[in-house]
């Protein structure tokens, strides 16, 4: 019995080592059926979340600028919400402090009408109502990476319990 605890123990090891992905000197897994869309500049990775029913899918950005780049976790904090209005007025942030592996992040919920460009919202696109995003300041030994989900609300609420495993699975690398 404790060489198959062991040996699963040791396979598990070694399947995270497999697929992991890195930057900043923090790693971490991608979900199951979050597919990898590669990655772009400042993109560390862009995985492509499926969709909910009756939902158009999602996606969560990795985002690396670089040690010491990216703004403070305040200024995305602020930016972040300034992107989200909920009847013409600033949309109600949920912000929380929480620390994983010895991984310190700050995330935040958001919730209404998408104004921003880029991303998800193509430049030229008008403010997108009923979306969502839940994003995370990760500060890494090598700098923050900032870990965006964002999409309309059904299919961010229905990969919320995904988000969390990716931001459980972050530990120092």
């Amino acid at each position: 019995m404790r060489r198959i605890i062991c040996g699963a123990a040791i396979g598990f090891v070694f399947a995270f080592a497999l697929l992991a992905e890195s930057a900043a000197g923090l790693k971490w897994v991608a979900p199951a059926g979050w597919a990898s869309q590669g990655s772009a500049p400042f993109r560390v990775v862009t995985y492509s979340v499926p969709a909910a029913a009756g939902s158009a899918k999602a996606e969560c950005i990795v985002y690396f600028f670089g040690p010491g780049q990216g703004g403070s976790v305040e200024a995305n904090l602020a930016r972040w919400q300034g992107q989200f209005s909920q009847n013409g007025k600033p949309a109600e942030a949920k912000v929380a402090k929480r620390t994983v592996h010895g991984v310190a992040m700050t995330t935040i919920d958001l919730a209404g009408t998408y104004t921003a460009t880029g991303g998800q919202v193509k430049e030229g696109q008008g403010p997108q109502p009923g979306y969502r995003m839940i994003a995370a300041v990760a500060e890494g030994t090598g700098g923050n990476i900032f870990i965006r989900f964002i999409g309309p609300d059904k299919a961010v609420a229905a990969g919320q319990a995904k988000y969390e495993q990716l931001l459980a699975s972050l530990q120092k690398e």
